[in-house]
């Protein structure tokens, strides 16, 4: 029989050297992976994001190309119009299948991964911050009117009091002195002392734009009409809602007629029939992205602009993440 044979130093040391060789190209390998993994979702994370940012484009100029064409076809806005039915959330897919007999040629594969929606508001349908203040003071019919909407909402008018203060001299003091910043948004209230609870309350019933403007009666919530009108009581308000549902009015010569003596202190400088600033929310998902931008549309005529636009994270109300059913 053969001497059982022991290994030589030199041949451990071998073995021990091949097993660290394979050790270190195993780790420089998977750390190879590793960084292209990284680079490829870099990359595909920046390429998504330049398609929801321009695809969000698209959605806006296809609201502007709403608010003109219904600029083309009416001299009054009200809620029956097309711009405002909300846009459900669907595939991209389902808006481009208007194609001749409703089939998308050739469609790119993105068109069934991003999902749409969003929903156009008449922003003269609320109260607007900016009427609050004329000719370096506070008007005091519009502060009555204000009063009426925070005794609607249950809401304490010792805190209007107090930012409209903050307000007017915002506007009033010039600019690097102490008085607070002159807000842009509705959001910004809170720079003026507005407390949270309270501007969450109010939001969907105020408006901040960049000039005074009319309510209208037309697209005006009952509440705002409450408030935008003297002496209105509620039932009168709602019978208000019912009637332009049935048949909107043409002016206010002819809401007068119609609605009796409630309405005979219409004015064409407090109120109106038609509008001229909308928002514009546009909401876009596509696999991992999940973003919505809100714009604020001046329409002249049949001439839209663009006031401001700003685009931010987008969760939906109902809790729904990103990667969720477009149907939760």
């Amino acid at each position: 029989m053969m001497p059982h044979m022991r290994p030589s130093p030199q041949q451990g040391a071998a073995l021990l050297l091949a097993m660290m060789t394979v050790v270190l190209v195993a780790t420089l390998a998977s750390t190879m992976l590793w960084q292209q993994w990284r680079i490829t979702a870099v990359e595909t994370a920046e390429r998504q994001g330049q398609q929801a940012h321009w695809l969000l484009v698209g959605a806006h100029d296809w609201a502007r190309v709403v608010m003109r064409e219904d600029a083309l076809g009416s001299q009054t806005d009200h809620l029956a119009e097309p711009w405002a039915l909300p846009l459900r959330e669907a595939r991209l897919s389902s808006f481009l299948a208007a194609a001749p007999g409703g089939v998308v040629q050739n469609a790119d594969p993105l068109t069934e991964q991003v999902f749409l929606s969003g929903d156009i508001n008449d922003m003269q349908a609320r109260l607007n911050v900016r009427n609050l203040v004329s000719q370096g003071q506070l008007v005091a019919s519009e502060l009555n009117t204000w009063r009426r909407l925070y005794q609607q909402l249950a809401l304490p008018e010792v805190s209007l009091e107090a930012w409209t203060r903050a307000y007017l001299l915002a506007h009033t003091t010039p600019v690097g002195s102490d008085a607070p910043l002159l807000p842009q948004r509705v959001s910004q209230l809170t720079w003026l002392g507005m407390p949270q609870a309270h501007l969450a309350k109010l939001a969907p019933y105020i408006s901040l734009l960049p000039v005074p403007t009319a309510v209208n009666i037309h697209t005006a919530s009952a509440e705002v009409l409450l408030a935008v009108v003297p002496h209105l009581s509620q039932t009168a308000a709602r019978e208000w809602v019912v009637d332009r549902q049935r048949q909107p009015w043409r002016d206010l010569e002819d809401a007068k007629q119609r609605l009796g003596a409630d309405a005979q202190s219409l004015t064409a400088e407090r109120h109106s029939v038609q509008s001229s600033y909308f928002e514009v929310n546009g909401r876009l998902r596509l696999n991992d992205i999940a973003l919505m931008e809100t714009s604020l549309i001046r329409r002249d005529g049949l001439k839209t602009t663009t006031v401001w636009q700003e685009r931010r994270p987008w969760q939906s109300s109902t809790g729904c993440s990103p990667q969720a059913s477009p149907t939760c």
